[in-house]
């Protein structure tokens, strides 16, 4: 593989394209306008794939109690990323470089690894979700869709950071106008004045617990890496700024407008397809509704799909000091793959679960590096913290344990907030003693 290179420029086929800065802090003459990161972060969450489970929240719970749970857990997500944005925007360092002062020099890799790995399997999960929308809306072939789609979403991955921020700029306007789309077409049939009445399915078939980890999971991955997009940010201030359009922002309108259509009757089967408001575009039978319905989901899932591979790629070329570009093709290729294969439809249930697992690594870093952080300029380099490792691994014990026995609550939250105390309960001692000694 090629050896990283410390050149702010690089060179292909012609094309000069930014340094992505996979193993050194963004330097303040790189970092980009709160208006650029905000176009990166605004346009990720503000998905079709995120109106699908703030419908299902909102089948399932009833109006209030569904909008209760999307804004509780959209506060959560708000305090956890901006956390973390925080950080990056002040040191310009990525989710690996993070990692490595928390976890160690070579205990970062277990982590990043985890979450890389994580983010490319959903990469390879929208991917063919492109192709399998596609394919029943209009009956195109599932299969030549979902490999020209990936393909078109490697390239712009391929480009880096700026194309991200072009893509959102384009997804998130997009959104707001299939989805008031739809609700036009949907007020001629439903009822959007009684919308607050709506008292979902009932009967327990989702707890309130449950529910603030469903929306939750949607981007506690990508949440977490959230430095590899905020590092970009001229300093912490904007990272957060930049962090808020998504959660709460972005996220609610996305969320929000599934539950709305839901709540009003407009979708069908939507204990099952959640607020996935695509058939009542479909429906209609217009030409013109149909090319924004295709547009609308290659460049909607798009976004979710070069975001996860970025976060991937730029993980792994770090881990295999090698280059974000090569390994986005890398990477890209085994996801196109994954999708063409139809494994993709079977592993969701896995990643969701892998899901649960990841909040509590982020809180080890917010305790580590944010509550903690007056302690790290003096720390010892060194190969493996075993605390980090026991914080995250009691956080997510834990949040497994909630997952299986006791789904009241949420799983996510818990695990979060037991990762925190418990590497606070370790690492406070032993600051003080370190500090009388």
């Amino acid at each position: 593989m090629t050896k990283p290179s410390g050149t702010a420029q690089e060179a292909h086929a012609g094309i000069e394209l930014e340094s992505e800065f996979e193993h050194s802090p963004v330097p303040p003459s790189h970092r980009k306008s709160l208006l650029t990161v905000s176009a990166v972060w605004f346009g990720f969450p503000m998905i079709l794939t995120n109106a699908v489970p703030g419908g299902l929240v909102v089948a399932l719970l009833g109006f209030w109690r569904g909008l209760a749970a999307i804004l509780v857990a959209n506060i959560i997500m708000f305090a956890y990323v901006s956390l973390l944005s925080y950080r990056a925007g002040q040191t310009g360092k990525s989710f690996s470089l993070q990692a490595t002062e928390t976890f160690g020099t070579a205990g970062y890799a277990i982590a990043s690894g985890f979450l890389s790995t994580v983010v490319v399997g959903w990469f390879a999960f929208n991917t063919g979700a492109t192709g399998a929308s596609l394919n029943e809306a209009f009956g195109w072939n599932e299969t030549v869709v979902a490999g020209a789609a990936g393909i078109v979403f490697i390239a712009v991955t391929y480009l880096g950071i700026k194309a991200l921020s072009w893509l959102g700029a384009i997804a998130a306007p997009l959104f707001i106008i299939a989805a008031g789309t739809a609700m036009v077409v949907a007020a001629s049939n439903g009822d959007f004045g009684r919308i607050t009445e709506f008292h979902g399915a009932g009967g327990g078939a989702m707890t309130f617990g449950v529910a603030v980890t469903t929306i939750m999971a949607t981007f506690a991955d990508s949440g977490t890496m959230t430095a590899d997009f905020t590092r970009w940010s001229k300093n912490g201030r904007q990272a957060v700024w930049a962090t808020a359009t998504a959660f709460p922002v972005a996220s609610l309108v996305a969320q929000l407008s599934g539950g709305v259509l839901v709540a009003a009757g407009a979708i069908a089967s939507a204990e099952t397809a959640g607020g996935d408001f695509t058939p009542i575009l479909t429906g209609v039978g217009s030409p013109i509704l149909n090319v924004l319905v295709v547009v609308f989901v290659v460049i909607n899932l798009g976004s979710v799909c070069t975001h996860c591979l970025y976060n991937g790629a730029l993980g792994w070329s770090h881990l295999v000091r090698s280059k974000m570009r090569l390994l986005t093709l890398i990477l890209g290729v085994i996801g196109v793959v994954v999708a063409l294969l139809g494994a993709w439809d079977y592993f969701v249930n896995w990643l969701s679960i892998l899901g649960v697992l990841v909040p509590p690594l982020g809180a080890v870093l917010i305790a580590d590096q944010i509550i903690l952080r007056g302690r790290l300029a003096g720390r010892a380099e060194t190969r493996f913290r075993p605390t980090a490792f026991i914080a995250w691994a009691a956080g997510a014990a834990v949040a497994l344990l909630v997952h299986v026995a006791a789904p009241s609550f949420s799983d996510a939250v818990v695990g979060l907030l037991v990762g925190l105390v418990v590497y606070l309960a370790i690492e406070l001692p032993r600051k003080q003693a370190r500090s009388q000694a």
